[in-house]
């Protein structure tokens, strides 16, 4: 017995809808993301000189964060203008000198840290947003959606009334 056209109409407004809720949700979500909607690419901190005696006095220094966001496949370059050395996790930046870290790999990092107050710094590392990443969040909650308002609208009585058939 093949649907009705009511039915398959029914349907495909449903997953136009679903999808556009979909569409909305997700880039309201992808908005708060803008920090990892980027290609790679290499960033740099830059340690301004007098830091070392902020941290000696207990103060942070104001040009650098307690934490950074990056992509996947980013560097983190660390340019030391400082006239001591300083240690961030695995890397020794001499006075004068600088030193690099590639993020290859979705983690967060928690390192030790000479030049903070708290001595330690974070990194968080996120895989790149891209265009397909976005579909994939808008197909994967727009079409079920969509189903599940098709479902409804097939299985809840129409308030239309049948004008052929007498009252």
């Amino acid at each position: 017995m093949p649907a009705s056209p009511v039915i398959v109409k029914r349907i495909l407004i449903s997953l136009v809808i679903g999808l556009v809720i979909g569409v909305i949700l997700n880039e309201v979500a992808f908005y708060f993301l803008h920090e990892t909607t980027r290609p790679p690419k290499t960033i740099e901190l830059v340690i301004p000189a007098g830091t070392a005696e902020r941290i000696a006095k207990g103060e942070q220094p104001p040009s650098i964060p307690n934490n950074m966001t990056f992509v996947v496949g980013d560097e983190f370059l660390v340019i030391n203008q400082d006239s001591k050395d300083h240690q961030l996790g695995p890397l020794w930046i001499p006075a004068g000198a600088s030193a690099s870290l590639m993020l290859d790999s979705v983690q967060s990092y928690a390192y030790e840290c000479s030049f903070q107050t708290g001595k330690y710094f974070g990194l968080d590392v996120y895989e790149p947003l891209t265009l397909g990443t976005r579909l994939y969040g808008i197909l994967f909650s727009g079409i079920p959606l969509g189903i599940l308002i098709a479902l409804y609208s097939i299985l809840m009585p129409s308030n239309v009334k049948n004008k052929n058939v007498p009252a």
